[in-house]
C-alpha cells in the first residue's frame, strides 16, 4: 500500500512546487507591471508643466515670495496653507511681489517705497508634488501704495473652511472680503461682504452670494444720530443680481477695481 502512496505523494508535492513557482513568477511579473505603472503616472505627472516638485520653481521670472504678514500672525509668513480641494491635504497659497527697480521709489516723507505690485498662486498639494492651480502676477497693488490723507487699506489672506479669503481691512472706515471657492477647475468668486463704517458707528453692509445670485444691503437708518442715546438700526433689502458666468481669480486685473 505504501508503494503505491509514495508515487502519489512525489507527484503531488511535484504538483504544487510547480504551482508555487508559477504563482511567484506570476507576482513578480504583478509587482513589475505595477512598478512600471507608477514610473509612467510620474513621468506623465513630471511632463505637466503646470506639476513641480519645489514651491520656488513656480515663482516667476521678476518675482520673490513676498512675505505675507496679514491674518492672525504677527510675524508673518511665506505660505498660506488650508485645503482647498477637500482632499484632505493642505494646498498652498504665495503672494508674490515684483522686483522692478523702477518701480522703488524715494517719497519725500516717507523714504524709500517699493511699489511693485503683487500677485498670487494657488497650489494644490499631491503626495510630493505641487500643480498650481491658478496665478495672477499683479492683481494687487503695493503694501506701499499712497493712501493720501488716509492710510492705504491694508491686504488680508487665509484659507477658511475651505474657501480661498482675500479681503483688505480700512481701520476706521470698514473692510471689504472677496471670497474664492474651488469650482470647474478653477478658484471662483463666490461671495463678496463690505462693511462701511465712521469710526465706530457703522454706516451699510453689503453681502453678495454669486452662487444664488443674491444681495443683501443692510443700511443704518441711524447712522447720523451721535446722540448720547445712539442705537444701531439696520434697514434691510434684497435684490437679485444677474450674472452669466463667475469671477475666476485669475481674471482679475486689478482689486482696486473690482465694484459690486
Amino acid at each position: 500500500m505504501l508503494k503505491k502512496l509514495i508515487p502519489v505523494l512525489l507527484l503531488f508535492v511535484f504538483t504544487s512546487c510547480k504551482d508555487e513557482k508559477q504563482k511567484l513568477k506570476e507576482y513578480k511579473a504583478t509587482d513589475i507591471d505595477e512598478v512600471k505603472q507608477k514610473k509612467t503616472v510620474i513621468q506623465d505627472v513630471l511632463q505637466d508643466s503646470n506639476v513641480k516638485k519645489k514651491l520656488t520653481e513656480f515663482i516667476p521670472e521678476g518675482y520673490v515670495i513676498h512675505k505675507y504678514e496679514g491674518g492672525i500672525s504677527a510675524e508673518g509668513w511665506d505660505e498660506i496653507k488650508g485645503d482647498l480641494n477637500q482632499d484632505g491635504t493642505e494646498d498652498i497659497v504665495l503672494i508674490i511681489k515684483g522686483t522692478d527697480k523702477e518701480k522703488i521709489i524715494q517719497h519725500e516723507s516717507r523714504g524709500e517705497l517699493d511699489q511693485n505690485r503683487r500677485g498670487i498662486l494657488v497650489l494644490f498639494k499631491k503626495d510630493n508634488y505641487y500643480k498650481l492651480v491658478t496665478a495672477n502676477y499683479d492683481c494687487f497693488s503695493s503694501e506701499n501704495e499712497d493712501g493720501g490723507v488716509y492710510f492705504a487699506p491694508e491686504l488680508n489672506v487665509e484659507i477658511i473652511k475651505g474657501n480661498l479669503n482675500i479681503s483688505y481691512g480700512h481701520g476706521r472706515y470698514g473692510r471689504w472680503n472677496y471670497t474664492f471657492a474651488y469650482r470647474n477647475g478653477d478658484m471662483e468668486l463666490i461671495g463678496y461682504d463690505l462693511y462701511s463704517s465712521r469710526g465706530p458707528i457703522p454706516q451699510y453692509e453689503i453681502s453678495i452670494n454669486f452662487l444664488t445670485k443674491k444681495k443683501l444691503k443692510r443700511d443704518n437708518i441711524n447712522k447720523d444720530d451721535e446722540g448720547d442715546n445712539y442705537e444701531v438700526k439696520y434697514v434691510d433689502s434684497w435684490e437679485n443680481i444677474r450674472i452669466k458666468n463667475r469671477i475666476k481669480l485669475g481674471e482679475i486685473k486689478d482689486f482696486d477695481e473690482l465694484d459690486f
